[in-house]
């Protein structure tokens, strides 16, 4: 069951964060905004995923105004399609699912009107 970690620093808030989605791949998620510094997206439904699946943001305010988002995504096959991406997600598909979520923020910051300096965090 591959677990992938991802870190980036914005300048959005927790709030302004969070949002899932993919092409192909379908999924329906609860989500928990019961703790708004540590959001968990539990897989409730889907065409490949299930049992563990999650994505969980943990979100760290700093004194500078800036956020860090630490999330965690785990994701377990429920059949032979989902655990075959399983595999491809937990080796050479980091890096894809690590740019969309680098895009994802960018995308948030340009809609908020903020913007990152980003160097390594």
């Amino acid at each position: 069951m591959p677990t992938i970690y991802f870190h980036q620093t914005t300048s959005l808030t927790p709030e302004q964060y969070v949002t899932e989605g993919s092409g192909g791949i379908w999924e329906r998620l609860n989500y928990d905004w019961s703790d708004a510094d540590n959001v968990v997206l539990t897989t409730t439904d889907s065409n490949i995923w299930g049992g563990a699946s999650s994505h969980t943001y943990t979100f760290t305010r700093k004194a500078d105004g800036t956020t860090d988002i630490d999330v965690v995504v785990i994701r377990e096959g429920k059949n032979l399609k989902g655990r075959l991406l399983g595999l491809v997600v937990g080796t050479i598909g980091r890096s894809v699912l690590e740019k969309a979520f680098v895009n994802s923020v960018k995308a948030i910051e340009a809609r908020n009107g903020l913007v990152t300096d980003r160097r390594a965090a």
